[in-house]
């Protein structure tokens, strides 16, 4: 079965859907997703979504922040552009319904957060992506250009090259195979443009704060179909989640430090002060390196997040759903510190893109987590990745526009989907074994402080472990938990080999080896690119 469209969305958090908002009324839209359309990061977003709007701000500061945290990695011409479209990208959220929080006077109560010299930060108390969410859907559903494919999950991308079987430059997208997990079927989805929104990957850890669907599934079909990738070893772990052994990894959102609370030690010792000038403001990958250390130094399980300081009524007021979700865990926030530990949060690193989200198979573009845009560098500051995905959403459907207008080139045959003599698994274990080996390894030898040593065993298991998954994959029909698996494997392995290839520590890749910065060298990205 094949289905058309002009444009094929692949994912349903903040940047796909404002990309499918600013492209329907000019053409069809359709939005595959592999479980609800809700089911996103930016459904569990707490924070908010940063730009310049008091006088006292400016972009200068905001782009100063922004390289600050990205320890120089970041593009300056890129960071520029997407701080000086913030205003432009809240104004498109409030037009889609968004209502961010207010004081009494019904000016926009702005947090500051870690690496932010001022307020800037708008949000919706603590429950900020599910109030853009919300409203991008409702907007989404109510357009008539949109359709929307729910429970299918994106196989592979569909290149000229694909589908000549030769070498095509430059490669073209034409299009994904799609799996529609209740029909069991591989449908052909073509389309004149192809928008990976798919998220991040923190599922290849063991601990994240990512929701279930962050496998890496754009990453790695990206990286399949000849696209290049950049920057993989930068994988932010979040220095804050609830440490419970019945919480989810449940995220304490980084506006609490932002608000005043402070990281303790088990008998109640300050400790950020040793490690940076801005103590519990600092940002991320410093925070979280912090804790890390702590919590081996001591021999301790957790550290302790505190801001009964602050009161009861400051604390329900500012963060409701956090102080709900501890309740709900016996812990209360307003007399008692909070228990965290880091865990896998945000991909810094993805599919290179330009400046526009075009990658460089043609009409494929990345918007997103999945991309690498070059504004997060070796770091990303807090609040700063919603603000991406509106403005590439944005930049992407301008050209996508543009070039609708203009004649198609004639698309060559794409064939169906061909399943060969695959059969029914009965070893449906040798994918959750693998799975957890995986995610375990990655945790252990891939974390927040790594060593080559590590780094080069880990690669080891990986590449046995995406053998059986070759082996099982061509020999069994594909279901979502063998996609997924696929993708982790892929990405775990692009994870390893740029760390492998980045002989320095800088922001969030940290390694015992080469402790340093080296800026003569390697202030660069790190890019990879599939051989044929």
């Amino acid at each position: 079965m094949k289905i058309t469209a002009d444009f094929l969305i692949i994912g349903s958090g903040i940047a796909g859907l404002s990309y499918a908002l600013k492209v329907a009324d000019q053409g069809s839209v359709a939005i595959v997703t592999k479980r609800e359309l809700a089911d996103s990061a930016t459904n569990m977003a707490q924070g908010g979504i940063a730009s310049v709007f008091t006088p006292d701000d400016s972009f200068a500061k905001h782009v100063e922040d922004t390289m600050v945290a990205g320890v120089h990695l970041s593009h300056p011409e890129v960071v520029r552009m997407v701080i000086e479209s913030g205003p432009k990208a809240i104004e498109d959220l409030i037009t889609w319904g968004v209502e961010f929080t207010r004081k009494a006077d019904q000016s926009y109560d702005l947090h500051r957060e870690g690496g932010h010299s001022e307020r800037r930060i708008f949000h919706v108390q603590d429950v900020t992506g599910r109030e853009i969410e919300r409203a991008l859907i409702a907007a989404v559903r109510a357009h008539p250009n949109i359709e929307i494919y729910e429970h299918h999950i994106a196989v592979d991308l569909i290149t000229e090259a694909k589908a000549l079987h030769r070498r095509v430059s430059p490669n073209r997208c034409l299009g994904a195979y799609i799996l529609d997990i209740a029909g069991n079927e591989v449908l052909t989805f073509g389309a004149r443009f192809t928008i990976l929104a798919t998220g991040g990957c923190g599922k290849v850890y063991r601990y994240t704060c990512n929701p279930d669907v962050a496998t890496g599934d754009g990453v790695a079909m990206a990286y399949r179909a000849g696209a290049a990738v950049a920057n993989m070893e930068f994988m932010q772990f979040h220095p804050t989640t609830l440490y419970h052994p019945h919480a989810k990894s449940f995220l304490i959102s980084e506006a609490v430090r932002g608000e005043g609370a402070i990281l303790r030690r088990a008998d109640g010792t300050a400790f950020m002060e040793i490690y940076h000038p801005l103590k519990d403001l600092a940002p991320r990958d410093i925070v979280a390196r912090a804790i890390d250390n702590e919590m081996k130094v001591h021999g301790d399980d957790c550290v302790f997040l505190d801001i009964t300081h602050k009161g009861s009524d400051f604390i329900r007021s500012h963060f409701p759903n956090i102080s709900e979700t501890c309740l709900s865990f016996g812990i209360d926030m307003t007399k008692e510190p909070i228990p965290v530990v880091p865990a896998a949060h945000y991909l810094c690193g993805g599919v290179q893109t330009d400046m526009w989200g075009e990658t460089c198979i043609t009409n494929l573009f990345a918007i997103g987590e999945v991309a690498c845009t070059g504004l997060h560098g070796a770091n990303r500051l807090a609040s700063n990745s919603l603000l991406e995905g509106v403005v590439y959403a944005d930049r992407s459907a301008k050209v996508c526009l543009e070039r609708l207008a203009e004649p198609a080139r004639p698309f060559p045959t794409v064939a169906p989907w061909d399943s060969g003599s695959a059969r029914d698994s009965d070893e449906e274990v040798v994918v959750a074994h693998n799975w957890d080996e995986i995610r375990l390894s990655m945790w252990n030898y891939v974390g927040i402080v790594r060593s080559t040593k590590r780094l080069v065993r880990a690669h080891r298991r990986i590449q046995m472990i995406q053998e059986e998954i070759s082996d099982y994959y061509w020999d069994f029909y594909i279901t979502s938990d063998l996609i997924e698996l696929r993708n982790i494997a892929t990405v775990a392995e692009l994870i390893i080999r740029c760390a492998l290839e980045r002989k320095e520590s800088r922001g969030l890749h940290y390694t015992i080896d080469y402790p340093e910065r080296d800026d003569i060298h390697w202030n660069k990205d790190t890019v990879i690119k599939k051989r044929y």
